[in-house]
């Protein structure tokens, strides 16, 4: 590839150089792959490899979820450092091949495979994130997408001892429309969650749901024993169905706290189903799981 067609190619892309103040710490890094995370479990992704890099392409946190391909983590990171230096999701340079562009192919400096997206903070390119193994490609994007622009909306409070989280109106009947993370941190989360069909039997090791119904109708069972238990992300447990247990029937105005530890289900759903979730994270050394 020539410097010129190179140039050409940034320029496209409405790249530019990485300034010091685009920064991504490790705990940003870590939060981005959290909200990955949690993407995933809501799709109940059957695994993939979540990269974050800064702005510069370089590897900050990789995390790789069970029964997932070594090979996902290689491209997940490709993805990232693609959509960071060129400041495009990743999904563009494919959607530019498949239209005709084949010459995109020999830029190898770029991985044109969508599930690359960049990550934004006050309108600035801090990083990128980077998924690949999900169950399919689009399902790779899906999850980069949501956990990129969950990133760049909600302020964290752990950044800054006794800040205000605000998360507005239209923020928050847009998360409630998909069902997504509102803001996540290290002692707690707050997701509006969406359900239209029954889910798998769960366990959170460290979460306590603190869970408050706003719409539609479900049976709910918790205790009882998890079906083919695996463990999906760090303390976090998915299995088939759950045996024996209390079931309930959860309806608009109903709160029902559920301590970490507690296998839970959502064995039927009636309609759309809308919940507001505070999840409360307790301290490693005090939950029933590892850290």
């Amino acid at each position: 590839m020539t410097r010129a067609l190179l140039l050409t190619l940034l320029v496209c892309a409405g790249a530019g150089p990485a300034h010091a103040a685009d920064s991504l710490d490790l705990a940003a890094a870590r939060h981005a792959v959290s909200l990955a995370i949690a993407e995933a479990q809501r799709l109940n992704a059957p695994g993939g490899s979540i990269a974050i890099v800064d702005a510069g392409g370089h590897l900050v946190s990789l995390e790789r979820l069970d029964d997932t391909f070594p090979a996902s983590a290689s491209v997940a990171i490709d993805k990232a450092r693609t959509a960071a230096t060129f400041r495009k999701a990743t999904r563009e340079f494919e959607n530019a091949i498949k239209n005709g562009r084949t010459s995109l192919v020999a830029v190898d400096v770029m991985l044109p495979l969508q599930g690359g997206v960049p990550l934004t903070r006050n309108g600035q390119v801090v990083g990128a994130v980077g998924v690949s193994g999900a169950a399919s490609a689009q399902q790779d994007d899906d999850i980069a997408s949501a956990a990129a622009a969950a990133f760049a909306k909600p302020p964290d409070p752990s950044d800054a001892h006794g800040a205000i989280a605000f998360i507005g109106a239209a923020q928050v009947t847009a998360a409630f429309g998909k069902g997504a993370p509102l803001l996540e941190t290290a002692g707690y989360k707050i997701h509006a969650s969406r359900r239209a069909a029954a889910g798998m039997g769960e366990v959170h090791e460290r979460d306590t749901d603190v869970i408050y119904v706003l719409e539609g109708a479900a049976t709910f069972v918790t205790g009882g024993t998890l079906v083919d238990g695996r463990t999906t992300a760090r303390n976090e447990i998915r299995g088939a169905s759950i045996e024996g247990g209390e079931t309930r029937q959860l309806v608009k105005g109903d709160v029902i706290v559920v301590p970490n530890g507690t296998p839970h289900w959502f064995k039927d759903v009636n309609g759309t189903f809308l919940y507001y979730v505070v999840k409360v994270t307790s301290p490693a050394a005090f939950a029933g799981g590892t850290p």
